[in-house]
């Protein structure tokens, strides 16, 4: 009878640790959503990360919900006076702009025509925050400004991987939640485009107390995710997440 129970946890071991493996394998992979299409046919990789469904690439769209343009402003003195929506690619580079998506001033990202897709909505505070969480960063960094979440490795869970899109060290990079962040830059409230390749920025739809807004970075040389409030007039790359049902 000894025998026999013995045989029989050496034979449920057997089918079990390869079991085991392949769940923690699975768990690992990106959980790949329906794709999306917005007002212009654009076509976008979406992921589900914890409850959430997220775009996993920028927002190209030139077209608010209501079918009015969103218009393209390349100048500088022309962006920095502007106090409505508008976009540009970074370096006015169309080239740039396949790759890394449009930068939208958070005019357009506030607008009541609806930059988002239908059914969809920009990234709010706390829908950044409830990713993070969910990543592993703790209670008391999430409230805090600045990079946090280096030890949870919160934004390399979030970046894409390699050197293609990021400069190196790319600090961190594993891309396991699909999110694929990718170094678009930025371009500042008054008008020059920085950090190409070394920054990823994104807006949130959450204004602060003192009017500003706050917005999510990433960086090549960092894994943690930075958080902090910014002038309305930059430009920053965007980010969607499917309405709740």
């Amino acid at each position: 009878m000894k025998r026999f129970f013995s045989r029989f946890l050496l034979m449920m071991l057997a089918i079990a640790v390869p079991l085991m493996a392949s769940c923690n394998k699975q768990s690992a992979e990106p959980n790949v959503s329906e794709p999306l299409t917005d007002i212009d046919g654009n076509q976008y990789r979406t992921v589900q990360i914890g409850d959430q469904i997220w775009m996993a690439e920028n927002l190209q769209v030139t077209h608010y919900r209501n079918g009015d343009i969103v218009p393209e402003v390349a100048d500088l003195d022309e962006w920095v006076a502007l106090e409505s929506g508008a976009w540009s690619y970074y370096d006015n580079d169309p080239e740039k702009g396949a790759a890394y998506g449009k930068l939208y001033n958070w005019y357009a990202v506030s607008d009541p025509r609806g930059l988002a897709p239908e059914g969809w909505h920009i990234a709010t505070e706390d829908d950044w925050r409830k990713l993070e969480a969910f990543l592993g960063m703790s209670g008391e960094q999430i409230d805090d400004v600045e990079f946090r979440g280096v030890e949870a490795n919160v934004g390399g869970k979030l970046k894409a991987v390699g050197t293609d899109r990021w400069n190196e060290p790319n600090s961190g990079a594993t891309d396991e939640t699909g999110f694929s962040a990718l170094a678009g830059g930025y371009r500042d409230n008054d008008g020059p485009y920085c950090f190409f390749g070394k920054y990823g920025a994104f807006w949130s739809s959450s204004e602060t107390e003192n009017g500003r807004v706050w917005f999510r970075g990433m960086t090549a040389a960092e894994p943690g995710v930075y958080r902090f409030s910014f002038n309305k007039k930059c430009g920053f790359s965007v980010r969607c997440v499917k309405d709740v049902e």
